[in-house]
């Protein structure tokens, strides 16, 4: 079985911190520029022994310093520039790396055309006022489906993962962090303060204000603790 997964938003800027502009101002990983909510639920040992904020900034400084300059790019577009190559050698080569693991684990073939290198390539030199004419997100790629698509699936405003709002998602997320905080042997409880995770589950959720990007959330920061505490368990890591 074949599946076509797109991955047009890191090839044609349709992601908001292409446009937010604090995202797209900030020295820093445009997609988790503010780290204080994961550093915040670490314990304070923890926090204390780890340089987060200046091990992020290096790996960010030496990615951008590898950015291909153009000459007669105005400050904007040497940024978007920068923020483009951040997509497609961490944001998107995670996604990537993701999609590989879940779909073979499931004996499921997947097809991302729109990353063949040929076209990356040529996307990469495509001015932003030609990609995001009128202010449309991916408008040149929309413009290239005239007429093969439907016109509500063209112009269909992005809509990422809206399950994840549903509130049995977050009462399910909810659960399954309190059963680890509340076991002692938690491998997690290693690395997190247990009153803090406590205070993250008793907490209401400002949907509005993601942490990582545009898709996660509150709840879906709870998913990613239980995700660490699997994998920490699982491969059976400890730490002394």
């Amino acid at each position: 079985m074949f599946l076509h997964l797109t991955l047009s938003d890191e090839i044609f800027g349709g992601y908001p911190w292409f446009r937010d502009p604090r995202a797209f101002e900030t020295p820093a990983f445009p997609w988790c520029y503010d780290l204080s909510l994961r550093k915040e639920v670490l314990a304070d040992k923890v926090r204390e022994s780890l340089d987060l904020d200046g091990y992020s900034r290096m790996r960010y400084e030496e990615s951008i310093a590898l950015t291909p300059q153009y000459v007669g790019d105005t400050k904007e577009e040497k940024r978007r520039r920068e923020i483009s190559w951040l997509n497609i050698n961490w944001f998107m080569t995670n996604l990537l790396d993701r999609k590989d693991r879940m779909s073979m684990a499931s004996g499921l073939e997947v097809r991302v055309p729109f990353c063949d290198h040929r076209l990356v390539e040529y996307v990469w030199n495509i001015p932003w006022e030609m990609k995001n004419k009128d202010n449309v997100s991916k408008n040149i790629l929309r413009e290239a489906a005239k007429g093969i698509l439907p016109e509500d699936v063209r112009l269909r405003k992005k809509s990422p993962y809206p399950k994840t709002h549903n509130p049995f998602y977050e009462t399910a997320v909810k659960e399954k962090l309190k059963s680890i905080a509340d076991k002692p042997s938690s491998p997690l409880l290693a690395l997190c303060d247990r009153k803090k995770i406590y205070d993250i589950i008793s907490g209401d959720f400002d949907y509005g204000k993601p942490f990582f990007g545009q898709l996660m959330a509150g709840p879906q920061f709870i998913g990613f603790l239980v995700q660490v505490n699997t994998l920490l368990d699982k491969y059976n890591v400890r730490f002394v």
